[in-house]
């Protein structure tokens, strides 16, 4: 109430005006009730902050462990190879970005944010862990055969992350799943390169062509198996192979009775949208059998759901497999392969929940366990070989090797309300029609008498009056405005403001995080420098589309605000302030591939970061800028090139006259520069952007980058020629 208190001590208004100057007003008529958490702009106390107590409040140890941390610069750190990780190989998420947004002539790549960070060594640690956890549990149960796991390409598409899944795997014999026509053909090609025994999986709907390429691949010699989703596919499946003269293996994805409750669960059960019911795979073994080809029959696939919560609905599933899967030995199919497909999950809260779609209550290796336990179980009470156990589990490969960074450019808040001289106040109410005179009256006598909750409702009638009176015509915009601050005022006096901040971020929200607005899936998001300090703030997030969606507002923990800090000089934006840099992690599934370009902002630049024995602990290896915006103009069917030409022959047209040459030259120089930036805003040091090919330049060799010095501060080459457009100086 001390804003209250102060504006009513310092009106001084006439007689007549109780609320403005009567004698009989306390000074502080709120005194005793408790302030709004934040009302204005604090300065921190840092004096008792510390990096671990911002670990703490972000969770960052529960649900980024072993891989994120905090640094004693108070800065999000990576430890590329998880527990492992030795303290000088840590690298700091900050100096990353300083490096990649730095302009050239100050030895760094001159890229725009927003920017995803892609850590090649975190997701070979995932890969290993995955399968040392397997290796784990099957010597734990003296299990039968081995652990043979299948990356989705579906999960994360790009290439350098496909093959270096197949090149990290190749001593396990890891291969691939795929799930339509350009999908198989990438596997096809990275497999190429991978270990002659790694299984290509070939799920999803299936026509003539789709077929035909999964024969040629075996004709590659490559280890591939054409799972059923449809019972029609069988006859596809038969025909082909007999006029390409190829042995299929053939395998059925069965809808287990078991069904997954969570989001992620629509696909499972008897209702799922994809697999045979035990009725029509009964038909597949008798169809089979009757052509003399019921030795191609090898693998039974099932799919419970992504993000399964618990091992025990996991054993659950996993044992109904295993009993189908013992039925078809006992029918004569040459069984080999039990694959349990996807539901490995991620905690993406750090909750280690079984009731919640966003976390799970296990370990890698209390899945694993789960899983090889229970096909053991199931099998040697039928006196079954044990089959090789695969599982395409993309999600947890993937999640946790990319890291989306992105600027928060301004904030926003309603402004404390400017004090009233007595003469300004008498105007104000002066100019008050008589019955919004009468809520000030009342609003005034309410506070005298210290109802606080009478005082909200008098401020909010005053207000609602005014805004019809606004509309009317009748109650002018400085009124209005003045309004609107006595209420806030009022507001903030008795604890009832709402202190939560909008911070606008040089984002989209439909093209980086798609699954935040398409099923609101919560990803973590952090500061991931200023740790050291105590966040002041608490805030949303705005992105940069016009669009009332494009908005983060639900975070983990079930919070509706994040914890954040006071921008310096109101961010970055103009090249004013430190800058202010937020991360989001765990999105390095799915997100790339589903998001849009709404508004047309396409996405992020890309580089990738080794660990490497430098003074920085780390080496770009690749860099991309981000889609320029004649890029994103092209994806919907325009063409840039025809559109700067004829915008510089109207700048042309426009410029006749004195110098005019001179002006339409520098408008065509500045067209051709917005056709080839980044289509997100401009701030600070980011905005050397030089005209490219968007096709990716290397800065030191996949193969020896760690002959590079870390930070690589000499000059790098572009993979290609920069592109330019032409354009006539009159």
């Amino acid at each position: 109430m001390p804003a209250l208190a102060c504006c009513v001590d310092a009106a001084v208004a006439p007689p007549g005006h109780l609320f403005a100057g009567d004698s009989s007003l306390p000074a502080s008529p709120f005194s005793g009730v408790p302030p709004a958490t934040i009302t204005t702009t604090p300065a921190a106390d840092n004096s008792h902050w510390s990096p671990s107590l911002s670990s703490d409040l972000y969770r960052i140890d529960a649900w980024g462990g072993p891989y994120f941390t905090v640094n004693s610069s108070g800065n999000v750190a990576v430890r590329p190879h998880g527990r492992a990780t030795l303290p000088h190989q840590e690298i700091d998420l900050l100096k990353i970005v300083k490096k990649v947004s730095d302009p050239k002539p100050d030895c760094g790549l001159g890229l725009q944010l927003p920017l995803i960070v892609r850590l090649p060594d975190v997701l070979k640690n995932r890969l290993e862990s995955l399968q040392g956890a397997f290796d784990l549990a099957i010597r734990s149960h003296d299990y039968g055969s081995h652990y043979q796991g299948v990356y989705p390409v579906k999960c994360n598409q790009d290439r350098f992350v496909v093959e270096d899944i197949v090149k990290f795997g190749s001593p396990f014999r890891f291969g691939l799943e795929a799930g339509s026509k350009p999908e198989l053909l990438l596997a096809m090609s990275c497999l190429c390169k991978g270990n002659p025994d790694a299984l290509l999986i070939c799920n999803g709907f299936k026509d003539l062509e789709y077929i035909s390429l999964a024969l040629f691949a075996r004709k590659l010699a490559l280890n591939t198996v054409i799972v059923l989703e449809q019972e029609e596919e069988l006859d596809l499946v038969v025909d082909l192979s007999q006029k390409l003269g190829v042995r299929p293996v053939i395998g059925v994805r069965a809808k287990l009775k078991t069904k997954h409750s969570g989001h992620f669960g629509s696909t499972s059960g008897e209702k799922g949208k994809f697999g045979l019911t035990t009725t029509q795979i009964l038909r597949v073994v008798k169809k089979l059998d009757k052509l003399g080809m019921l030795d191609c029959f090898q693998l039974l696939h099932f799919h419970i759901g992504s993000q399964i919560p618990s091992t025990a609905l996991l054993a659950d599933g996993v044992s109904e497999a295993a009993q189908i899967y013992c039925e078809l030995v006992r029918l004569g199919a040459h069984m080999k392969v039990i694959d349990i497909g996807g539901g490995l999950g991620i905690d993406y809260d750090g909750s280690k929940s079984s009731n919640s779609d966003i976390s799970v209550s296990y370990s890698l290796e209390e899945y694993a366990s789960a899983v090889v336990q229970a096909v053991r179980n199931v099998c040697e009470r039928r006196s079954v070989k044990h089959p090789v156990i695969c599982s395409e589990s993309g999600r947890a490969l993937v999640s946790h090797h990319s890291v989306l960074i992105f600027e928060a450019v301004s904030s926003s808040a309603c402004d404390d309300a400017p004090p009233m001289s007595p003469y300004e106040l008498q105007y104000f109410i002066e100019g008050l029609t008589e019955e919004a005179r009468a809520d000030y009256l009342n609003l005034s006598a309410a506070a005298i008498r210290g109802e606080y909750e009478a005082c909200l409702t008098y401020a909010d009638v005053l207000k609602q009056r005014c805004v019809e009176q606004f509309k009317e015509g009748s109650v002018g915009i400085e009124q209005l405005a003045t309004v609107d601050g006595l209420c806030d005022m009022v507001s903030k006096a008795i604890g009832a403001f709402d202190p939560v901040r909008t911070y606008h971020v040089n984002l989209s929200v439909f093209t980086s995080i798609p699954d935040f607005w398409g099923i609101g899936q919560m990803f973590p998001i952090v500061p991931i420098h200023r740790l050291d300090q105590r966040p002041a703030m608490r805030g949303v997030l705005s992105d940069l589309t016009c669009d009332s969606d494009g908005k983060i507002d639900k975070f983990i923990g079930g919070e509706s605000s994040l914890p954040l800090h006071e921008l310096e000089g109101n961010g970055g934006n103009n090249g004013g302030g430190q800058k202010y840099y937020l991360g989001m992690f765990l999105g390095g599934a799915y997100q790339e591939a589903l998001g849009g370009v709404h508004n047309l902002f396409a996405g992020p630049s890309i580089v990738r970061v080794s660990q490497s024995d430098g003074p920085h602990s780390f080496a770009v290896t690749r860099a991309v800028p981000g889609p320029s915006c004649g890029d994103v103009l092209r994806v919907m069917q325009h063409e840039p090139e025809l559109m700067f030409e004829t915008l510089k022959h109207r700048a042309e047209e426009c410029g006749q006259g004195d110098d005019g040459g001179m002006a339409s030259a520098a408008v065509a120089t500045s067209l051709v520069q917005s056709f080839h930036n980044m289509p997100y805003l401009v701030t600070g040091s980011s905005c050397s952007m030089s005209a490219m090919n968007n096709h990716g330049f290397y800065y030191c060799s996949e193969d020896d980058y760690d002959d590079v010095v870390s930070d690589s501060t000499g000059t790098a080459a572009s993979a290609g020629e920069e592109e330019q457009w032409s354009y006539c100086c009159a």
